[in-house]
C-alpha cells in the first residue's frame, strides 16, 4: 500500500512541475504560440503584374488601373444593417442581376420574417425537437417560395438581393468584391456616400499596346480551374487569385504575377500590415515588334493579292516565322487567315504555328539527302539522270519535270523527286529496277524519321509555348509511301519544325530549341537571361552539312528558290510544293485536291543572321494551269528579308 502512495504522489508531483513548466516558466511562449496558430493572414493584391516587352524595350503587353468596389464586413455587423449597405449600393451602382432562383429565395426570407409563416406547427415543432435540422427547415421554406411570391420583389429588390451575396460570399474576413471598372461618375457617389465596410480599390488589367498583334500567343488570364486548383493551391496561391491560363501568360506565370500585401486579421476584422508586396518581373521577348508588323502586313496584303488570281477558292490562310538561326530565337511569328475578303477582315492564328501541321513538300529534301550520306546510299557528286520511277502496283513518280543530268547539290537546287526517290529505295538494300517489289518495313521509316528527327521535323522543338504539336506521324507501311516520305508528301510538321529545321542546317547540325522569352527584369533590374540550349547535333560530317548548304546557295542562285532572297544577301534556300487534301462541306471526307507552297531560308549563306519559313497551305485547285502566277511564298520572303537587311 505504501509503494501505491509513493507511486501516485510521484505522478502528482510530475503534473505540478509540468504545469508549472507550462504557465509559468515557458507560459508566454505557449501563449505566444497558440496566438500564432490562431491568428489569421490574408494577402491582397495590390501590385500590379509584370509587363511584357519586346527585344528593344517596347511595351507590348501593360497593366491598367481600374475601380472596384470591394465590401469588408465588420464581425458585429447584423442582417439589418448589411441590408441597409446593400441598399445603398444598389441605389448607385448598376448591378447584373443575378439569376439564381435560391439568392432571390434568400432575400424574400429575410423580407418576410424568415419565412416562418412557411412552416406548419408540427414542422417547426420537429426542428424544436431536434428531429430536422436548421437546413432542412430552410430547404422546406424554399420549396414553398413561388414564382409568383418572387415576381412581387421590385427591380430593386432584385438588385439589393445580388448585392447581399456578393457581400456574404466567402469567408467572413474576406472582403467581397462587389462590381468592378466603375466610372469617375459612380466612383465620387460612393465617396460621398462613405458606406460602412465598404471601399474603392484599384486592381489592374491587361492592356495590349498593339492591339490584337500577337495577342493570341500572349494568352490570356483568368480564374484558378478545377483541373489545376491544387497545383496553384500548393504552390501559395489563394483561390480567387487570377493567373496565366494559355501560352505566354501560362507558360512565364511565377516570374509575371505580382506578390501580394501580407495583413494580419485583427479582431474586429480591420487589417494590419505586414509584408509589403511588389509588382510582377517584365518578360522581355525575343520578338522584335517592327520586324513582327511588317512581317504581318505581308502576309496579310499578299493573302489578298493571291486571292485575286484564279482557283484560289480554298486558300484563306498563310504563316512565316523570321528567327535567329544562331541561338533559336523567334523574331516574328505571323499566322493570318482571311475572314473576310471585300472587307479585308483577318484573325490572328498565330497558334496554329506551333499546334497545327502540313504538308511541306521538297523542302525536306536536305533532311533525306541526309539519309543518302549517312547510310552511304549516294556521296558528295554522286550523279544520275533524273527520270520516273515505276513500283509494282504503284503509279509512275516523276520530277515536276525531266531535269537532266543531276548531282547531289542540283537534285536539291533543281529540286529532284527522283533523285529523293532512289535514295528511300537505297534504303531498303535494293537496286531500282522497272515495275520493282520494295518490300519496305518499319525500321526503313524508322530509319528516315530518326535523321528528320535530329533536324527538328517531327518532334517538339523545345518553344517555351504549351500545346505544341508534332505533327502526324503516317502509321502506315508500304513502298509508296516510303517514297512519298521522302519528298515531304507523307507525315505533316507544324511551322515552328520548319523553322528549327532551317536552322539546325544553317548552323552546321546544332539543333537548338526555339525561345520568344529573351530575358526576365525583375523589380531592381536584375536579369535572367534565357541561354542558347543545344538539343542534338545531327550526326553528320560537317564536309555533308556544307554541301547541304551549297546546295540550298545554288538554289537561290539559279535553281527553285531564286528570288525567294536578294542574291546580294548571298542566301540559301529551298522550295517546296505538296499536294494537299481538304474537306470542302465539313463532312468529314477530304474531297478536293489542292497545293500548298512552302520555302525555307536564311542569309548570308556563310555566316547567317536570320533565318525564314513561309506556307501558304491550300492555295490552288490543283487541276488549273495558272497556279505559277501566285507568288506569295516568294513575295513575303523577299519583302521581309530586303526590311531585314536593310533596317538592321
Amino acid at each position: 500500500m505504501k509503494k501505491t502512495y509513493i507511486f501516485l504522489f510521484m505522478i502528482f508531483l510530475l503534473v505540478i512541475i509540468r504545469l508549472y513548466n507550462l504557465n509559468v516558466i515557458n507560459g508566454e511562449k505557449y501563449q505566444d504560440l497558440l496566438k500564432e496558430k490562431t491568428t489569421i493572414y490574408v494577402y491582397e493584391n495590390n501590385y500590379p503584374r509584370g509587363r511584357i516587352l519586346d527585344r528593344n524595350g517596347k511595351v507590348l503587353v501593360d497593366n491598367i488601373g481600374i475601380k472596384s468596389v470591394y465590401y469588408r464586413k465588420n464581425k458585429n455587423a447584423s442582417v439589418e444593417e448589411e441590408l441597409n449597405i446593400a441598399y445603398s449600393l444598389a441605389k448607385i451602382l448598376d448591378i447584373k442581376i443575378s439569376d439564381n432562383k435560391n439568392i432571390l429565395k434568400n432575400y424574400w426570407l429575410l423580407k418576410n420574417e424568415f419565412g416562418n409563416n412557411l412552416i406548419t406547427i408540427e414542422e417547426y415543432d420537429l426542428y424544436k425537437k431536434r428531429k430536422i435540422n436548421s437546413e432542412e427547415l430552410k430547404k422546406l421554406k424554399h420549396q414553398r417560395i413561388t414564382d409568383e411570391m418572387l415576381n412581387d420583389l421590385s427591380h430593386l429588390d432584385k438588385e439589393i438581393a445580388t448585392i447581399y451575396n456578393l457581400m456574404n460570399k466567402g469567408y467572413s474576413y474576406d472582403k467581397k468584391l462587389i462590381i468592378t471598372e466603375i466610372d469617375d461618375e459612380v466612383y465620387s457617389k460612393l465617396i460621398e456616400a462613405n458606406i460602412k465596410g465598404v471601399n474603392i480599390e484599384i486592381t489592374w488589367k491587361r492592356i495590349y499596346l498593339y492591339n490584337d498583334t500577337l495577342k493570341d500567343i500572349f494568352g490570356t488570364i483568368g480564374s484558378i480551374s478545377k483541373e489545376e486548383k491544387s497545383y496553384y493551391l500548393n504552390q501559395g496561391y489563394e483561390l480567387n487569385d487570377m493567373v496565366g491560363l494559355s501560352y505566354l501568360e501560362y507558360q512565364y506565370e511565377k516570374y509575371l504575377k505580382s506578390e501580394k500585401n501580407l495583413y494580419k486579421v485583427n479582431s474586429d476584422n480591420s487589417l494590419t500590415l505586414i509584408k509589403e508586396g511588389k509588382k510582377g518581373n517584365d518578360l522581355v521577348l525575343s520578338i522584335d515588334i517592327d520586324v513582327q508588323l511588317e512581317l504581318e502586313k505581308l502576309v496579310k496584303e499578299n493573302i489578298l493579292k493571291a486571292k485575286k488570281n484564279k482557283y484560289t477558292d480554298y486558300f484563306s490562310e498563310a504563316y512565316s516565322i523570321v528567327s535567329n538561326p544562331n541561338n533559336g530565337e523567334i523574331i516574328a511569328m505571323v499566322g493570318q487567315k482571311l475572314i473576310d475578303k471585300n472587307n479585308k477582315i483577318f484573325k490572328n492564328v498565330n497558334t496554329n504555328l506551333i499546334n497545327t501541321s502540313y504538308t511541306v513538300g521538297s523542302v525536306v529534301k536536305m533532311a533525306t539527302m541526309s539519309v543518302g550520306y549517312k547510310y552511304n546510299i549516294v556521296d558528295i557528286n554522286t550523279k544520275m539522270k533524273d527520270g520516273c520511277i515505276k513500283l509494282y502496283q504503284v503509279p509512275l513518280k516523276c520530277s515536276y519535270k525531266n531535269l537532266g543530268n543531276i548531282n547531289d547539290m542540283t537534285a536539291i537546287s533543281k529540286s529532284s523527286n527522283y533523285y529523293q526517290f532512289k535514295i528511300a529505295i537505297g534504303l531498303t538494300n535494293n537496286l531500282y529496277k522497272y515495275n520493282m517489289k520494295l518490300n519496305t518495313t518499319k525500321e526503313d521509316f524508322n530509319k528516315f524519321r530518326d535523321i528528320f528527327k535530329e533536324y527538328g521535323l517531327g518532334v517538339k522543338t523545345g518553344i517555351d509555348l504549351p500545346n505544341e504539336s508534332i505533327g502526324i506521324i503516317g502509321s502506315g507501311i508500304s513502298s509508296d509511301l516510303l517514297l512519298n516520305l521522302s519528298i515531304g508528301q507523307y507525315d505533316t510538321y507544324t511551322p515552328v519544325e520548319l523553322i528549327q529545321y532551317v536552322n539546325t542546317i544553317a548552323s552546321n547540325g546544332d539543333r537548338k530549341n526555339l525561345s520568344l522569352m529573351k530575358k526576365i527584369i525583375d523589380n531592381d533590374k536584375e536579369i535572367v537571361i534565357n541561354n542558347v540550349n543545344i538539343l542534338n547535333k545531327v550526326d553528320l560530317e560537317n564536309i555533308y552539312l556544307d554541301r547541304l548548304k551549297m546546295a540550298m546557295n545554288l538554289a537561290t542562285k539559279s535553281g527553285t528558290a531564286r528570288n525567294y532572297i536578294n542574291k546580294k544577301y548571298n542566301p540559301a534556300g529551298k522550295t517546296g510544293t505538296s499536294e494537299t487534301f481538304i474537306d470542302t462541306n465539313n463532312d468529314g471526307i477530304m474531297d478536293s485536291k489542292t497545293t500548298s507552297l512552302a520555302f525555307v531560308g536564311f542569309a548570308p549563306y556563310d555566316n547567317p543572321e536570320y533565318s525564314i519559313v513561309v506556307l501558304a497551305p491550300n492555295l490552288y485547285i490543283d487541276n488549273d494551269k495558272e497556279y505559277s502566277k501566285v507568288y506569295i511564298t516568294r513575295n513575303i520572303s523577299l519583302g521581309i528579308t530586303n526590311f531585314l537587311f536593310e533596317n538592321y
